[in-house]
């Protein structure tokens, strides 16, 4: 105890002298440790550097090693580094959350090196010196941590954000769209005087332009026109005043479901209650499109289409118009063409010719349609898988009727091989489309039930 207290008096009378007999030094002396302790900054420097990723934040000290620094535990306010940012990167005695909050007992200061010490280092001699060569890589990792804290806390990753917009706070963003005109001028919350609430498009050639012109005039402004052109023929349009606020869209040579998959996205049109997606030549004399919709929300329809005028020819009885009611979900067909009377084409089946869907059965139709089968062939027994149950929420408008023209314009727009005719190659390729896919539908969903552990053939899905 005598020897530990005389020591420690040496050392606080060295201390005292140090500044008295600065100026009796020896210059060479002077320069030794102005440039020795400059060499430990640089060394410190350089150490901290070779370790840039170290968080200080999970580094804990032994108690053993801070006596060894002999470093002043010092309250002063002039201090650069203060007690409680050491204590938060040390991480002494494991407490983050009192140092905090500033809560420290009277047991546990914390011994620290302030930069006003720092600046007055020459006066320590040599002993202190080295202590000062041994500390700053520490002083260094300390600053360093703290950058790196800071610079973590200005990063954003939302995962519950769209793929791809996780780094954006979710305020910004923006997942959804719609076709709504807007001025190229003004303040753009006064663009919009309306937004209709419905979706109608129609896959177009100009041969049919006073046909699809009858068609529009059925549909009030509650609705947004978006026209396909198939022929690359799009300014001829501009005839009809109605055509002047359309959406027009001209890809040659392409069919109603390859525009769909490639321009009506469900993020696209969710906007709209519901989406008509028809062909060119139809007839609409007795057809409204506001009393439609009042039928098809009446009747919870989530997939439906209008009757067809049971006189011209009919591929299904699902589809023809009853006279006698609003709606109708099931019918009778030919014996042995519906194995269950929940099934297509007994119920939960409408054609692709001129089909609504809800905004919510048209986000799963949309996943459905391939992109390379774009006649669209066999979705039509497929549409029940979208909604269920799907035999009382798919169904024919029997009130609202129409009339299928049966044009063959798309089939013109086909080519000659091996001596057929352009329509009779693209009725093929709609036969074979047909095929391909109900062979994938059936593969992936056998393979999806064999992966639970489940018998396809014992499925209720089939």
């Amino acid at each position: 105890m005598l020897r530990s207290s005389f020591e420690s008096q040496k050392i606080v009378n060295r201390m005292g002298n140090a500044a008295r007999s600065w100026a009796s030094r020896k210059p060479n002396e002077s320069m030794r440790l102005i440039v020795t302790t400059f060499v430990g900054v640089v060394f410190g420097f350089l150490i901290g550097v070779s370790f840039p990723t170290l968080s200080l934040t999970k580094l804990n000290l032994p108690s053993s090693l801070l006596p060894t620094l002999d470093l002043s535990y010092n309250e002063d306010h002039r201090s650069g580094l203060s007690t409680q940012a050491v204590l938060n990167a040390l991480n002494l005695k494991n407490d983050k959350s009192s140092a905090r909050n500033g809560s420290l007992n009277d047991t546990s200061k914390v011994w620290y090196l302030s930069l006003y010490d720092v600046q007055n280092s020459f006066s320590w001699g040599w002993i202190e010196t080295y202590k000062l060569l041994a500390l700053s890589p520490l002083l260094y990792m300390v600053w360093h941590a703290q950058q790196e804290d800071g610079r973590h806390m200005k990063e954003i990753w939302v995962p519950t954000n769209p793929r791809g917009a996780e780094r954006l706070p979710p305020k910004i963003v923006a997942a959804e769209s719609d076709f709504y005109l807007h001025r190229l001028w003004g303040n753009p919350n006064e663009d919009l005087t309306s937004k209709p609430k419905y979706l109608v498009t129609f896959t177009v050639g100009y041969n049919q332009k006073n046909n699809i012109d009858a068609a529009v005039k059925k549909f009030s402004e509650n609705f947004t026109i978006v026209l396909f052109h198939y022929d690359g023929r799009t300014t001829e349009w501009d005839e009809f005043e109605w055509s002047k606020r359309a959406i027009h869209v001209s890809v040659r040579k392409q069919t109603k479901w390859w525009y769909a998959k490639r321009f009506l996205h469900p993020d696209i049109v969710a906007a709209y209650d519901y989406i008509f997606i028809w062909d060119e030549d139809l007839g609409v004399e007795h057809f409204n499109a506001e009393e439609y919709i009042k039928l098809v929300r009446k009747h919870g329809l989530e997939i439906s289409q209008p009757g067809l005028e049971p006189n011209k020819g009919l591929t299904w009885q699902m589809t023809k118009r009853r006279g006698d009611s609003e709606v109708h979900k099931v019918t009778e067909e030919k014996p042995g063409w519906c194995s269950d009377p929940h099934l297509p084409p007994c119920a939960g089946f409408v054609e692709i010719m001129a089909p609504v869907f809800s905004r919510d059965a048209w986000r799963c139709v949309w996943y459905m349609i391939q992109n390379d089968l774009v006649h669209g062939w066999g979705l039509d027994f497929a549409l029940r898988k979208c909604v269920e149950p799907a035999h009382e929420k798919i169904g024919v408008v029997d009130s609202q009727w129409i009339v299928h023209q049966s044009v063959p314009s798309l089939g013109n727009q086909g080519e000659t091989q091996n001596g057929k005719a352009p329509w009779q190659g693209v009725r093929e390729r709609c036969r074979k489309e047909w095929t391909m896919f109900q062979s994938r539908m059936t593969i992936a969903e056998n393979t999806y039930f064999k992966a639970l552990g489940i018998d396809p053939n014992n499925s209720t899905a089939h």
